[in-house]
């Protein structure tokens, strides 16, 4: 009779019970990125145990009991430690299945959905792995009361197509069991854990690539005449723009954490390398720019030549249409072409000064070819500005490609 059934584990029930835990994975839903701590799972959750009183004579070996019945035995405390949220399901009916055999072996199976906690660490995001735990133990039994071991080939999964990770890659599962201390006992732990692998496809089409060729775009510019300063402008400041819009858009898509994940410092030097490129037309246009003498130095030089340093058979002199071979009036200085090296020479010089003041420039940088040599190049590196293009075209692919070895290889391998 229903009365007649234990309800409770019984006094002088001096053994501890023995719980065999058989859970069945059914399916795990999508991971919320924007909730880093939680995961929704599917499992039908079997507890086998043995209860004496429960024995009984008859024919019949197994007795199938409805959901009615479960309130009228005792059945264990298990709880979900690490569960946020969970509810059985009861359409269309209570998804409950009570088993007894005639030895008092008694099998019960439920089916759960179950919200837990899982911390992932997105540090190699979105190369990241992680083992999600979902953890359960007696609630008010100590392991001198109840002891949780697993059966063998415990811990079922169903088929993948049935999962719907669309982010992740289940790689499987693994189950281990632990004494945990307490205030209130020693209490039996059992663990299992979800590994999963996340998927790339989705951030290589709308992060990696698109960054890659931004910054290859960027390159352009070293092939561009530097008198096309429009050109390169133009090319510089909307590679870096694009730069920013897509690490603006590969933020969203991850949760706001502290730390730098694998992502973020791929487009960072994404970004860098851009910026670089044009930060390389300023420092070409800057130095490579001849700064022309003050006006009034120029315009002496013009109306006062020292006559000692003109070659006459160089100078031309061009008169206008008003002006007759016999008019003994100088035309104006604007019509005296000045083709005299030894002039240019000076002018040039005036520019090379002028282009070597400061300490960094003199340190580094050659306008022209004069500054080859002197006593100021003795156990300095000598870079001529004008070829800054030529020594970007193979820096910024060279050092962008070994950056891309390293990166991959590091967190894919290693």
């Amino acid at each position: 009779m229903p009365g007649d059934l234990p309800r409770s584990r019984g006094e002088g029930y001096r053994r501890g019970w023995l719980l065999g835990m058989q859970p069945r994975v059914s399916q795990s839903q999508t991971w919320q990125e924007n909730k880093l701590s939680e995961y929704q799972i599917d499992i039908f959750f079997a507890q086998t145990w043995t209860d004496s009183r429960l024995r009984f004579n008859s024919t019949m070996k197994i007795l199938t009991l409805n959901s009615n019945m479960v309130g009228l035995i005792w059945i264990p405390d298990t709880i979900f430690r690490n569960s946020k949220t969970a509810e059985a399901h009861w359409i269309t009916t209570p998804n409950q299945l009570l088993r007894i055999w005639n030895d008092g072996k008694i099998l019960y199976t439920l089916r759960l959905t179950i919200n837990a906690e899982c911390q992932l660490q997105l540090h190699n995001f979105p190369m990241d792995e992680h083992s999600c735990p979902l953890i359960f133990s007696s609630y008010g039994y100590p392991k001198e009361e109840m002891i949780y071991r697993w059966r063998k080939n415990s811990v079922e999964a169903a088929d993948q197509k049935s999962w719907r990770l669309y982010q992740f890659d289940f790689m499987g599962l693994r189950n281990t069991t632990e004494i945990v201390t307490t205030s209130a006992g020693d209490y039996v732990v059992m663990t299992i854990y979800f590994e999963l692998s996340r998927r790339m496809g989705y951030f290589t089409i709308q992060t990696y690539i698109p960054c890659i060729l931004t910054v290859v775009l960027s390159w352009v510019s070293f092939w561009i005449k530097k008198d096309a300063t429009p050109a390169r402008t133009a090319l510089g400041i909307t590679t870096v723009l694009t730069m920013t819009t897509l690490s603006t858009i590969a933020r969203k898509s991850l949760p706001r954490v502290s730390y730098v994940t694998a992502m973020d410092l791929f487009v960072t030097v994404c970004f860098l390398f851009v910026f670089a490129a044009l930060m390389e037309y300023a420092t070409l246009n800057y130095y490579s720019s001849c700064r022309k003498p003050t006006t009034t130095k120029k315009t002496t030089s013009l109306l006062h030549p020292d006559s000692s340093r003109w070659i006459p058979e160089r100078i031309s002199l061009q008169a206008p249409s008003n002006y007759s071979l016999l008019d003994m009036r100088p035309p104006p200085p604007a019509m005296i072409t000045l083709n005299n090296s030894v002039y240019w020479q000076e002018f040039e010089d005036t520019c090379v000064y002028e282009c070597l003041d400061g300490k960094d420039c003199q340190s580094f940088f050659c306008c022209y070819e004069e500054c080859k040599s002197g006593s100021w190049r003795k156990g300095r590196i000598h870079i001529d500005i004008l070829e800054l293009d030529s020594y970007s075209r193979v820096f910024f692919p060279t050092s962008f490609l070994l950056f891309n070895l390293v990166y991959w290889v590091g967190y894919l391998y290693l």
